[in-house]
């Protein structure tokens, strides 16, 4: 419930994010990212994302103070933009507005995971898993249904009504759809396990068609009713990790009571084939994403997967423009696959943050030296540092990184 104490400490939080996102530099920032979008890079741009927030705190500076629940995920989300915002910023962009996300209820596919979880820090939220196969016989096939889609429009009203009480006069309210994230392999990955899915597409191989096909399948009729329900969401800022400003978007005939895949970015990886082979990759992955994405306006496409000895195949996903460059590829290779046909979207070994000892210089190598193989290639660059796990509770080495890649790109 709503109460006057819980907005008493909301609305100092907001009132200083609506200064920081009025700044003059949210617009320079937004006009680099959309010149980056558009492969018309004026510098390589800078992310961090996926913190660990648990390692985070300053003075207590991330402590919840509020009662209600609901009340207690905008005070993280404030917090933790302050946070950023105030250590490591880089290329991030406050916004003026707060998104309150519609109730939509999606049955999914049917099937709960099964797993063990171990745990090696508990006030982290990164743990390991160990998942239970639930698909081993022809019958389990049939454990897959296609997602329905509802809208419960009164929870909606009832979110906005306390979002305008907490953030009027500071931030705008915004309504906010779904942002599809339709990933084949991650899904199934949790319903298998990483290794049993490598096997069965060697050993089962029709299986796995009839699997990932019927997934295909659920995901178009998702999107077939999001779309006929006005239910996607409009405008991004990010996708996934990365600034999503582009002129390009929405497209043209963009209606925002009823917003269409092809007005927005669509996110795609396969990272459990980092150790198939490149036909085995598309056969099983890019021939399935594609009728996803090509649905779509712009496709960022790969995260952790190393994606430097199959570019051929990423090149047949229709509409990809940012490709992730891992921390296990061969630099000289993606960049002189990506060229200047796409933003060459490269991460960072988030690993250099969790050593005994912290080495800035050996951070600085790795930019440097990245930045140049893309100066040579012709590549429109940015760097997304991001799965951080642990800082060993030095909150400042990411401060230190942040200052380190902002000088690096001439930020």
């Amino acid at each position: 419930m709503l109460t006057a104490q819980d907005i008493a400490i909301l609305r100092p939080l907001t009132a200083r994010v609506a200064q920081i996102a009025s700044l003059p530099v949210q617009e320079e920032k937004r006009r680099l990212w959309r010149a980056l979008n558009a492969l018309r890079p004026v510098r390589p741009m800078v992310m961090i994302d996926q913190v660990c927030w648990n390692e985070m705190n300053r003075g207590e500076d991330l402590a919840l103070l509020c009662s209600d629940p609901e009340c207690r995920g905008y005070e993280d989300y404030l917090r933790r933009t302050l946070c950023q915002w105030d250590h490591f910023p880089v290329d991030m962009v406050v916004e003026p507005f707060v998104r309150v996300p519609m109730a939509i209820q999606n049955t999914g596919f049917g099937v709960q995971v099964q797993e063990e979880i171990a745990v090696t820090d508990p006030t982290n939220g990164v743990v390991g898993h160990r998942f239970i196969n639930q698909f081993q016989a022809e019958e389990d096939l049939e454990k897959i249904r296609i997602p329905r889609i509802c809208h419960d429009a009164e929870e909606t009203a009832r979110r906005v009504a306390v979002a305008h009480e907490i953030f009027d006069g500071l931030l705008e309210v915004r309504i906010e759809g779904a942002d599809p994230y339709l990933s084949l392999w991650d899904p199934i990955s949790t319903w298998m396990g990483v290794q049993d899915t490598l096997y069965a597409l060697i050993d089962r191989p029709d299986y796995m068609h009839r699997l990932v096909g019927r997934m295909t399948e659920g995901y178009l009729s998702m999107l077939d009713q999001l779309e006929s329900q006005g239910l996607l969401c409009g405008p991004q800022s990010l996708i996934h990790c990365t600034g999503a400003y582009i002129d390009e978007l929405p497209s043209p005939g963009y209606d925002p009571a009823r917003p269409r895949t092809r007005d927005l970015w669509m996110f795609g990886l396969a990272q459990m084939f980092s150790t198939a082979s490149p036909a085995m990759f598309e056969e099983f992955e890019v021939n399935y994403a594609r009728p996803i994405c090509e649905r779509f306006g712009l496709v960022y496409y790969g995260c952790c997967d190393p994606l430097d000895d199959r570019m051929d195949e990423v090149r047949r996903i229709p509409h990809v423009r940012k490709v992730s460059m891992s921390p296990w590829v061969n630099e000289e290779r993606g960049a002189s696959e990506i060229r200047g046909d796409f933003v060459y979207s490269r991460k960072p070994n988030p690993a250099l943050l969790a050593w005994d000892d912290f080495n800035l210089t050996v951070v600085r190598e790795e930019l440097e030296r990245t930045r140049d193989i893309c100066e040579r290639r012709g590549c429109p660059l940015e760097f997304i540092l991001k799965d951080i796990s642990t800082v060993r509770y030095e909150p400042e080495r990411l401060d230190a990184w942040a200052k380190t890649a902002m000088e690096v790109v001439g930020g």
